[in-house]
């Protein structure tokens, strides 16, 4: 340890009486291999003082001017708000190492402040430097050391301790200075790393800046009198030690920005595009900072930002060497006080925005799916933002903060992006709507609805597909294909006769669906009648449902014990079959298509067909005019995997009555399974199949209905009566499909999405098989899915704690909220649904902490 000394002595003041200097500087290298203690969620963020982040447009504008000035207007103000205010300066990345070291001017300029102003109370100001590369810290040791291209513990250290005329014991205004990573060259930190070494992975980079966020947050909630500011390196988009861009690198945090601007000759255009920069992002930038150039460039930025941000100018910062910049920073006071105003209303609003929104969202909101007596204000989730799979919640234990929270419903099972592709996606969608706006669709074509409808049928339609027809949701793509499917039907049996003869207004004929119990098709009137009976069919709900189908009870199969089982409905003969026939050992062996061939095949197309003769049997019963399942699984009806075997000869005997076939993957589409399609899983494919949800990365609505030409050929003729006369004013839009084409692409390429295998037709396992075996065996647990995207598990339970309206996991799920996990159940089902570029170590983060809980479950 080197340990540096010296004294010095204040000039005669009745205001001060001694300057104390200790400069401290410690050397170490951590010689512990023993992990420390379990800290708190590394990337929660402290709201219990104002925390903003300094961005400029480019670098050399005077970031680190701008954290000075604003430390001094903090600290040093005439009528600070106590005598022991904090101000908590963060420098995450620093090159040009030591001789350039942002940290160390502002604690420099800060104590010349101090020395020049002379405050009547204590302050003290310390610098801290972690980490530094192999060649930095070289520069400050002046030798070398052992781990060429490794980062060293620098941990140096210098501090100044001020005592002025009313010092109380302990009691201080403090300025703590830190940076966390520093390189000796002044290049940009992505080659620093290349030429110098020291790799700091992101992940790595936000741990560490987020403990040093928690610096000051322990003092209670709602102070106003500490400070915290982390400055960016270069510009906004300058390249961080990974080569991620910065504006992507801190994005998780969100915090609240200062945006430095040129105010030279181009500046204008260089601080607009760094203001979009972050907008696009979805920071928050809440005043524009500009040094004086004679330009006068804060006027046609005002005029741009429409007076929404303000924009504040501060005097020519001296251009000689040798000014220590003193009368400019008092030259400066005012304009750094409004900022620190500005900041300071800006941090108020929004902790009061956040501690009402809960009271107003449940005084006016109608939430869907919500009993609001059940919604007691205080479980009320204040959600932020969003960066990838993680919602950023608000929330209050006796600080403010905000918590990640892991979005394991995937927002109503239409979420898939990572941290990028939101970026690529906010991108694409910005510029699609500031190309097209919306335009018409029908008898028009334009790029993005063209390129999506072709990647459509080159993707989830391969092989069968040859039309799509756009509309904005799920339900409204099942209406569509319920028309498409009667249509069909009506030709292929006759009930139309002549195609072409438009005089059929008055006709009609009962057409009935063929579906299974447990299926959800969608909440509009059309699409709910094509499914059996349910909570949400009941006449509370829907007093026009009458049930237009026949609906078959499915046999299902689950995980109990570590063994997948075979339940199988009433009315299917199984004397005669094997053990082998009703258990598995893996999910390949009840997908495999060996089993067309069994006993069991045959006991279902018996079944089937039994249950189709009794059925169209029956006086004044209709035509079954379409068959339509949510292939493998059914979504809300409680995540039951439903026997591939039995979809797949339930197709092939509607397809040996010419009897259209609807898959409705609005929830197993694009890799939510683990195919792209369900129907690669069934192996058998259908006349038409709807998709939604995950098509557009779950950024924006959008859903198509994918048909066979020979659907499309039923509404062909002379007359426009005979076309499918259905649409929606944003049919097609071009946000929407610009979003559907670079999801389609992102998840199917294994440049970008590493869960694809290398044969791409299906995504690696992403749930551990040992842990789902575990939490299948546990005795809280009635049965397990596990397939693609999706981990399903149902609770054992009895009585009215069984079945959708069941309150009986509310317990378990609010525990998960505490551990970082947001579940949404069905039931006394509950379900984890990651997206197709989660890791798998994400995905069995996600089973410890279930696991963990239901160990200590007691039901509510």
């Amino acid at each position: 340890m080197l340990l540096l000394s010296s004294l010095f002595s204040s000039s005669s003041s009745p205001h001060s009486r001694l300057l104390l200097l200790r400069l401290h500087i410690h050397l170490r290298r951590s010689i512990s291999s023993s992990p420390p203690p379990s800290p708190p969620p590394l990337l929660d963020l402290p709201l219990s003082h104002p925390i903003y982040t300094i961005w400029a447009s480019n670098t050399g504008l005077g970031k680190t001017l701008v954290s000075t000035g604003l430390a001094a207007a903090t600290l040093l103000s005439p009528f600070p708000s106590s005598d022991s205010a904090k101000f908590i300066y963060i420098k995450p990345v620093q090159t040009g190492f030591p001789s350039d070291s942002d940290s160390a001017f502002v604690f420099r300029k800060f104590s010349q402040l101090v020395l020049r102003r002379r405050p009547s109370f204590a302050v003290s100001a310390s610098n801290h430097v972690l980490k530094a590369s192999a060649s930095a810290a070289e520069a400050v040791l002046g030798f070398g050391s052992e781990g060429e291209g490794e980062l060293r513990d620098l941990g140096a250290y210098e501090e100044r301790r001020l005592l002025g005329e009313e010092w109380a014991a302990g009691a201080a205004s403090e300025l703590t200075c830190k940076t966390m990573y520093a390189w000796r060259e002044a290049i940009s930190p992505h080659l620093a790393v290349e030429r110098e070494g020291g790799a700091v992975p992101d992940k790595v980079l936000l741990e560490v800046l987020g403990r040093c966020l928690r610096i000051g947050s322990e003092d209670g909630r709602g102070r106003m009198d500490v400070w915290s500011v982390v400055e960016t390196a270069g510009g906004v988009a300058s390249p961080g030690p990974s080569g991620t861009l910065q504006c992507d690198l801190y994005r998780p945090f969100r915090l609240p920005a200062i945006l430095v601007g040129d105010g030279r000759l181009g500046g204008i255009s260089g601080t607009i595009s760094a203001y979009e920069s972050l907008k696009l992002r979805g920071y928050d930038v809440v005043a524009i900072v500009i040094e004086d150039h004679g330009l006068v460039n804060e006027v046609p930025l005002l005029s741009y930002l429409g007076n929404r941000v303000p924009v504040l100018v501060l005097p020519p910062v001296p251009q000689d060497p040798s000014d220590n910049l003193m009368e400019w920073f008092d030259k400066s006071q005012a304009v750094f006080s409004s900022l620190k105003e500005i900041m300071l209303s800006v941090y108020s609003e929004r902790i009061q925005r956040f501690h009402d929104m809960p009271k107003r969202a449940g005084d006016i909101f109608w939430w869907p799916f919500t009993q609001h007596k059940l919604v007691p204000e205080e479980t009320v989730t204040v959600i932020d933002s969003r960066c990838g799979e993680n919602f950023s919640v608000h929330k209050v234990q006796n600080n403010d903060f905000i918590a990640q929270q892991f979005d394991a419903c995937a927002s109503w099972w239409t979420q898939g992006p990572d941290a990028t592709l939101q970026i690529e996606l906010a991108r694409d969608v910005g510029y699609a709507a500031a190309r097209f706006g919306h335009v018409m669709f029908p008898e028009n074509v334009y790029e993005p609805a063209l390129e999506c409808a072709e990647l459509l049928l080159e993707g989830v339609g391969k092989g069968w597909a040859s039309r799509t027809f756009f509309s904005d949701n799920g339900s409204t793509a099942i209406e569509v294909a319920l028309k498409m499917a009667f249509r069909k039907f009506s030709l292929d049996h006759g009930i139309i006769l002549d195609s072409t003869d438009p005089n059929t207004t008055g006709k009609f004929i009962e057409v009935k669906v063929i579906a299974l119990k447990g299926s959800y098709h969608g909440d509009t009137l059309g699409a709910m009648e094509a499914q059996a009976p349910s909570s949400y069919t009941g006449f509370l709900q829907q007093p026009w449902y009458t049930g237009k189908g026949l609906f078959l009870d499915p046999p299902t199969i689950f995980m109990c014990d570590g063994i997948w089982k075979l339940s199988l409905p009433e009315g299917v003969q199984s004397e005669k079959l094997k053990q082998e026939e009703l258990t598995f050992q893996s999910r390949g062996e009840f997908f495999s298509k060996i089993r067309d061939g069994s006993s069991l095949a045959g006991s279902y197309s018996s079944f089937i067909s039994q249950q189709l003769s009794a059925y169209s049997g029956l006086r004044g019963f209709g035509h079954i005019g379409a068959l339509i399942i949510e292939p493998v699984v059914h979504g809300s009806g409680g995540m039951h995997m439903i026997d591939p075997l039995f979809q797949r000869v339930l197709v092939n005997e509607c397809r040996s009555r010419k009897i259209p076939v609807i898959f409705d993957e609005v929830f197993t589409g694009f890799w939510r399974l683990g195919a792209e399609s369900a129907s690669e899983l069934l192996c058998c494919q259908p006349d038409i199949a709807c998709f939604a949800k995950l098509m557009t990365g779950g950024i924006i609505p959008l859903a198509a209905t994918l048909a066979t030409d020979a659907v499309f050929n039923a509404f062909a003729g002379d007359s426009k009566l005979k076309a499918l006369l259905h649409g929606h004013s944003y049919t097609a839009h071009a946000m929407g499909c610009t979003a559907a084409v670079k999801s389609i692409k992102w998840f199917k390429d294994p440049q970008t999405n590493s869960n694809i295998t290398s044969e791409g037709r299906l995504l690696r396992e992403l749930w551990d098989a040992e842990l789902v075996h575990q939490i299948s065996s546990h005795p809280a647990v009635q049965r397990v899915v596990a397939l693609g995207t999706l981990f399903a598990l149902e609770l054992q339970a009895e009585g009215s704690n069984v079945g959708y309206g069941s309150l009986y996991a509310r317990s378990l799920l609010l525990k998960l909220r505490e551990d970082g996990v947001y579940l949404r159940p069905l039931g006394n089902v509950i379900y984890l649904m990651c997206g197709p570029c989660t890791s798998p170590e994400t995905c069995s983060q996600l089973l410890i902490k279930l696991y963990r809980r239901l160990e200590e479950f007691k039901p509510s």
